[in-house]
């Protein structure tokens, strides 16, 4: 679930070749036309089969990050072996999913120092099953896309790194469904914010991470998973490289 407004202004990073927000980063080299797929997943999988023969069909790696919960579901297990097999990007996105600041006043944490490092290690515990270690997992995308300053300075003093989607797009908008009134976008509504931001744009999508999730609730029936490979092949018609994250965060 992505944030109401990304609450993302540009920042610049000196020695890499990165734009972050507040401690996070949030968009990769904007001088080449490249980006990145970025995947969260919590509650739902159900996107998992179209998600992953889009990616294979277009030789795209991809960065997932997963809840704690999301790990130790049993229902879950093939598909983290599945997106492990095919050489994805895992990370982790909280163990249990937890809001950390307040969404209308932002400096205001929901959650003492405490909490926040016994669920970030909760969940890379979960992936350890898996045999995804910190090491090999060193970037973290917050839960809700939603964090502040403080969050981030914790985040480094463990070793790890924040990272959010690049604003601009309505593509973390996937998860929402009819019921949730004006908030809730169709897909091709979604499919059409991100060509038309690539159109106008200066950069276009160049260093974008795109959030979209692996799985959304049953009541959205337009499931945008099922316009990925539409929106890959119109962006590689349009001299776009999908890159792993690794790599475009190099």
């Amino acid at each position: 679930m992505g944030a109401p407004d990304g609450g993302q202004r540009k920042g610049r990073r000196s020695r890499k070749k990165v734009s972050a927000h507040l401690g996070a980063i949030i968009r990769g080299d904007t001088a080449q036309k490249r980006l990145t797929l970025v995947f969260t997943g919590h509650e739902f999988a159900d996107g998992y089969e179209p998600i992953r023969q889009a990616l294979r069909k277009h030789r795209v790696k991809a960065a997932f990050f997963l809840t704690g919960d999301f790990y130790r579901n049993p229902a879950f297990a093939p598909v983290i072996k599945g997106l492990k097999q095919d050489g994805h990007y895992l990370g982790a996105h909280s163990d249990k999913h937890l809001l950390y600041t307040d969404w209308q006043k932002r400096d205001s944490l929901l959650v003492t120092k405490g909490q926040f490092t016994v669920d970030l290690f909760a969940n890379y515990v979960e992936m350890e099953r898996f045999g995804i270690t910190e090491q090999e997992a060193p970037f973290y995308l917050p839960p809700y896309e939603w964090y502040n300053q403080q969050i981030a300075d914790w985040t480094k003093e463990l070793g790890l790194t924040l990272l959010n989607y690049t604003l601009g797009t309505l593509s973390h908008a996937d998860y929402t469904y009819p019921s949730l009134g004006k908030q809730y976008r169709s897909s091709q509504v979604i499919l059409d914010s991100i060509m038309d931001w690539e159109q106008k744009d200066p950069q276009g999508l160049n260093g974008f991470l795109l959030l979209l999730h692996l799985g959304t609730d049953p009541r959205r029936t337009d499931k945008f998973y099922f316009k990925l490979d539409t929106l890959l092949t119109e962006l590689e018609k349009r001299g776009y490289r999908f890159v792993s994250l690794p790599e475009a965060l190099r």
